[in-house]
């Protein structure tokens, strides 16, 4: 959907606290008018996945640094403490805390003090941050990510990256905030940065701790001990089997609107030869709609109407050749404000999750319209609430579940934050047969999401976009993950999202999405264009012009080229 995969930093973001919700990623210009932290160039994708050095990694739930600022010499351990807006003050209820205060009169600017963190220990290591703070009167800053920081910085040979909530700033007595960062693992430097960006006012920090949650999955691999039903011939192959569909069957075709009817499954399966789309199940709008407040029998009752509008249109997809993935846009819980799924914050939404999937199950397991069930659009687990699973544990009972009830259709699974591909770095393979792995394309975001969300406008494809030069060579970099993850493991891949804005200029948009389904030809993936007849900016039946609401006349190349492919599929056809 719209913020979903992008080149730029991933941050996992969750505010343990009553907080205003913030974005979960952030893509800026360094820190200006710090004291303590130079600017840098936005991270890049490398050429290659470097391997960090497994034994020398801190184990998972290693504490890497805490402190409660008990003691005023504390403070000498950090780079910055000496500056005249940073001080040691007595706490309320403890010890003491770290104050860092910029006054109106000195105007809106930045202040930081850091830490470094051991980074030839925590290549390739997943981090849980956490730390109480309190502000007043922090003015609004000009972007998401100014305001109150508390933020993990890397440097590597790959650029510089942020990890760090956003939309921290006004009034607000002590809370706990948490986020989860990723070190690269060729990264050499790691700082733990506390302190005020770009605005005014005070903040207090207090109860830092800094924690290993996770490691990077290592290479090479071996093949999981229980197989997915569906082999490779290798990377560039289209795999023999994929489950769900019969033997060298390849699914092309859209992502659909939720209010998709019998005319629009008619047009994309009779007339443009498309063989497959992606259901999604989504309540009200995205990331955010009517499950973020909603409890277990509300979220039940939509899911109920939506599934019986399936049911009403399964016929027809089995009439038009079209295979259905299942694809649970909208999960039990919704999202925080921070975009976190609440089933990794709340019990009732974890259970939810796996009852109403094996329900699901129940309903569909025999039936031939039916490919697959995507087991949860973008997933975002920030940190995990105690007692509770993960995502990659969710998924493997989850998926342990429907394969005890159906043993048939796939079951395909995203990678955590948002279905990107470098998230799949740190997705280890579920011992379930059947499953396909997933991710979406829009890389660069500033390219395939121009013009909305803050982003400019007018950028073309091929070119240079935050200094680097983007075209199909440089598409096929930021997919390594996705090559490699399908090299080590010889499992299916299913692109369930990509597409670029249609107002991009000239040809970018064609060229873009000629040039990224290439690259899923050449390595036999599944794919899916996002999408057919939903929001008119990803439509390839309308123009350039985004003032036009109204789709155009005559074919434009999108479509034809969209179609182009779709042709192929009845070569093989895909009919139950």
């Amino acid at each position: 959907m719209v913020q979903a995969s992008r080149i730029c930093t991933f941050v996992s973001v969750v505010l343990l606290g009553n907080v205003a919700g913030g974005l979960l990623w952030a893509e800026q210009a360094a820190p200006k008018g710090s004291t303590t932290l130079q600017a840098g160039q936005a991270q890049q994708p490398a050429s290659a996945t470097p391997q960090p050095s497994v034994g020398q990694l801190l184990p998972v739930g290693a504490v890497v640094l805490q402190t409660d600022f008990a003691q005023k010499e504390s403070l000498a351990e950090w780079i910055g403490a000496s500056e005249p807006t940073v001080r040691w003050v007595p706490g309320e209820k403890a010890a003491g805390c770290l104050l860092v205060e910029l006054t109106p009169e000195q105007g809106a600017r930045s202040c930081y003090v850091r830490k470094s963190l051991p980074v030839e220990k925590l290549r390739g290591v997943k981090l849980g941050v956490q730390c109480r703070i309190r502000a007043e009167q922090v003015a609004r800053p000009p972007q998401a990510w100014n305001g109150v920081k508390c933020m993990v910085h890397t440097v590597s040979p790959a650029g510089r990256r942020w990890h760090h909530p956003n939309q921290l700033w006004g009034t607000f007595d002590w809370r706990q905030v948490g986020f989860v960062a990723e070190i690269p693992a060729d990264a050499t430097e790691a700082w733990l940065i506390l302190g005020l960006e770009n605005t005014t006012g005070r903040a207090w920090f207090d109860d830092l701790r800094v924690q290993v949650v996770g490691h990077r999955r290592s290479r090479p691999s071996q093949q999981p001990e229980s197989k997915p039903s569906a082999g490779s011939s290798g990377a560039g192959a289209l795999p023999v089997v994929t489950p769900g569909l019969p033997a060298g069957v390849r699914l092309r075709g859209t992502m659909i609107s939720p209010q998709v009817q019998e005319e629009d499954l008619r047009v994309l399966g009779g007339q443009w030869k498309a063989n497959h789309v992606r259901w999604q199940l989504l309540w009200g709008g995205f990331p955010h709609g009517p499950a973020d407040k909603a409890d277990l029998p509300e979220y039940e009752a939509w899911l109920e109407s939506a599934l019986k509008h399936l049911d009403r249109l399964l016929p027809v997809c089995r009439e038009v050749g079209i295979k259905v993935c299942i694809d649970m846009h909208t999960p039990p819980g919704g999202r925080d404000p921070d975009s976190v799924y609440r089933m990794f914050r709340q019990k009732e939404f974890q259970e939810g999750f796996v009852r109403l999937w094996e329900k699901m199950a129940r309903r569909y397991r025999d039936e031939p319209a039916v490919w697959g069930y995507d087991l949860v659009n973008e997933p975002v687990e920030g940190l995990v609430a105690d007692g509770l699973w993960d995502w990659r544990r969710l998924a493997l009972e989850t998926a342990r579940r429907i394969r005890a009830i159906d043993p048939h259709h796939a079951i395909i699974v995203e990678p955590t934050p948002w279905g990107a591909p470098e998230g799949l770095d740190w997705l280890e393979p579920l011992d379930v047969p059947g499953v396909v792995y997933s991710a979406h394309m829009y890389i660069p975001h500033k390219f395939t999401h121009q013009g909305i969300h803050g982003n400019p406008w007018n950028v073309p494809y091929p070119g240079q976009i935050d200094g680097k030069f983007w075209d199909k060579k440089a598409l096929q970099e930021a997919l390594r993950p996705v090559i490699e993850y399908q090299k080590d493991y010889h499992v299916p891949i299913y692109i369930g999202e990509f597409s670029a804005i249609r107002w991009a200029p000239g040809k970018s948009a064609y060229n873009y999405l000629r040039d990224v389904i290439e690259i899923f030809e050449e390595h036999g993936w599944h794919w899916a264009y996002h999408a057919f007849r939903e929001w008119d900016g990803w439509s390839v039946e309308h123009g350039p012009d985004p003032k036009d609401r109204s789709p155009v006349p005559q074919p434009t190349d999108r479509q034809l080229l969209l179609r182009s492919w779709f042709e192929k599929n009845h070569s093989h056809s895909a009919k139950p």
